[in-house]
């Protein structure tokens, strides 16, 4: 899948398209588009057909051999700021899907519907609701005891983005959960209560939707740390006995195993810098947390940040190795007190200042999940990087955000294969045979990179180089296409007769990283990802183009929302500050002293 929620078949020998789906997010319902990333995670397939959810809600169903609609619903409601960006599961004639929208304070739930019909099977809430909503379930009921004061007015999150697994062997559907909104408990919540099902992993019967157990990694969540990453079920040899597992590797930086016939935990170690907790009691199962981690005091400085120690990309798993292969990063945030200009997040959030020489740096971690301990490690410039495959062959494959896909020894993590692809990698490689044959195939492209918005992030990726499906096998001879050389500088465009007001250069600034950074860079400063850098743009040079865009959705069908809200004014403000930055660039002005100090506001 690509962008938009676009589908594609290609032959999976020879690279050739076969057919492709546009659900024409735009015409559907572009407002969503203002404030969620276009992007997709997957697929799922069963029985002759393929299942997408759409970034604007929907849930379609594809023939997979001719790329046909076979049915369409609405699984989210259309002023609602849910959202859709992971891949649905399937099993036993159901697919299910979840949906995004936390940071914007939508209540997260999962829906099962029918394979052949599309008709709704079940749906399970990952967090309560009203008084009303919540009688007569009896997980709805035991998670409003955790809450306090009217907390389905303000807000509550736990969004099942991305991470569902169901397990065969045991008749089980694992629902990762995501982070609070607002990420503030004293503003969502006020008073104690360990807010669930936030940051948890909930185990339901996959028939009927009806809760078994839950584990949760955050009780009381703060910090925009979320479940949603995936998991593995396995068997391992611990203490001599096998248990049957559920792995997972979240965002608050801690490695956990559970057993995944009871949910209760087994054990949880650190696999980067935090800061938030000392240790989790295995008494217990709860996080010992450090002083003053809640910004009581009116700042806390954190690792690992809202990014997480890992994040959506894929860890994998090699029952040979017994290790688990998790690309991990490091990056810390910095939340403060009074609320000072967050939107919805009840916080001022921004990233936390270099600490060591490990922050904004990745890392392919090789972790033995029974020890709790890395086995080896090979560190990366970057830390946005992509997933991991794990083969039978004994070897590990990975993307980077240096354009490089690479393969390494499993045991060793010496590394044996190297291949540069022309961009930056965020997707996970697959393995698959066809013809008797191996083939290992990546997508290529950076993503949404352009949400870090900082200079070390930055590849030199622009957002007009190509993405590919690279596919390589044993005996491959096909040579890659030219593309753009990566380290491209910027190249700003600017109109000397324009005279700037600083006034509407700030406010510019302020209506930009509300409504615009997530796509185009925080403070305009794009790495390749959704979309272009609009201090090189020519319609952001011209006050009516950009209006045009913004106001009237001249370039909707290119995924660029209309923003029929706002006035001309606020359009002219938002030229202004990138008029101003592009000059900023290019060594014409300074930045001025709000740009400065907001370095990374979300």
């Amino acid at each position: 899948t690509g962008s938009y929620s676009t589908v594609y078949a290609v032959d999976a020998r020879t690279g050739k398209t076969l057919w492709r789906y546009d659900p024409e997010v735009w015409k559907h319902n572009q407002t969503k588009l203002r404030w969620t990333l276009a992007a997709n995670r997957g697929v799922a397939y069963e029985a002759g057909r393929l299942f997408v959810g759409t970034v604007d809600g929907r849930l379609v169903a594809l023939d997979a051999k001719s790329g046909k609609m076979l049915w369409s619903v609405e699984t989210v409601e259309r002023d609602s700021k849910h959202t859709i960006t992971g891949a649905p599961v399937v099993f036993k004639g159901k697919v299910v899907i979840g949906n995004g929208g936390a940071d914007f304070n939508a209540r997260g739930y999962v829906t099962a519907y029918d394979q052949a019909t599309g008709k709704q099977a079940w749906r399970f809430y990952t967090v309560p609701g009203s008084p009303e909503e919540n009688k007569g379930e009896p997980a709805m009921e035991r998670a409003a005891a955790t809450w306090s004061g009217e907390y389905w007015k303000t807000g509550t999150g736990g969004t099942a983005w991305n991470g569902l697994t169901y397990d065969p062997e045991l008749d089980q559907l694992y629902i990762g959960t995501g982070n609070s909104g607002p990420y503030d408990p004293a503003v969502r919540s006020p008073g104690n209560g360990d807010n669930l099902y936030l940051v948890s992993i909930v185990a339901v019967n996959p028939d009927s939707g009806k809760y078994i157990w839950h584990y949760q990694q955050n009780p009381r969540e703060a910090w925009d740390y979320k479940s949603t990453a995936n998991m593995i079920a396995t068997t391992l040899t611990i203490d001599g006995k096998p248990r049957k597992v559920l792995m997972q590797a979240p965002s608050n930086g801690f490695f956990y195993v559970l057993d995944r016939e009871t949910g209760k935990l087994i054990s949880a170690e650190k696999i980067s810098k935090v800061t938030w907790a000392s240790h989790i009691d295995l008494a217990t199962g709860r996080p010992v947390e450090a002083p003053n981690i809640r910004y009581e005091n009116g700042e806390t400085i954190i690792w690992p940040g809202p990014f997480g120690a890992h994040n959506w990309q894929d860890m994998a798993f090699s029952p040979k190795t017994g290790l688990a292969y998790v690309p991990v990063m490091q990056l810390g945030a910095r939340f403060t007190k009074p609320l000072g200009g967050a939107t919805t997040s009840g916080i001022s959030l921004e990233v936390a200042p270099n600490i060591d020489d490990d922050d904004f740096k990745g890392t392919l971690l090789a972790w033995d999940p029974v020890t709790q301990k890395a086995r080896w490690k090979v560190r990366h410039d970057v830390m946005w990087n992509g997933g991991t495959l794990a083969t039978a062959g004994n070897l590990v494959f990975q993307g980077t955000a240096d354009g490089y896909v690479s393969g390494y020894d499993a045991t060793t993590g010496q590394r044996l294969w190297h291949f540069y692809a022309g961009m930056g990698i965020i997707a996970p490689p697959v393995s698959y045979m066809a013809g008797g044959k191996q083939y290992v195939s990546v997508l290529t492209g950076f993503g949404n990179s352009n949400i870090f918005g900082a200079e070390k992030m930055d590849m030199g990726w622009k957002y007009s180089a190509p993405r590919r499906l690279l596919t390589f096998a044993i005996g491959g001879k096909a040579k890659l296409s030219p593309s753009p050389p990566r380290g491209q500088k910027l190249q700003p465009v600017d109109d000397p007769a324009l005279k700037l007001d600083e006034a509407q250069v700030q406010a510019g600034y302020k209506l930009f990283n509300m409504n615009c950074w997530s796509c185009h860079g925080l403070e305009l400063h794009s790495t390749g990802g959704f979309a272009p850098d609009l201090r090189e743009s020519m319609i952001a040079l011209d006050r009516d183009s950009l209006w045009n865009v913004l106001h009237d959705g001249a370039l909707l069908a290119n995924g660029m929302p209309r923003f029929d809200a706002f006035t001309r004014e606020q359009s002219d403000a938002i030229h202004a500050y990138i008029r101003a930055d592009a000059r900023a660039a290019m060594g014409l002005r300074s930045r001025t002293k709000l740009e400065v100090k907001a370095e990374a506001k979300m």
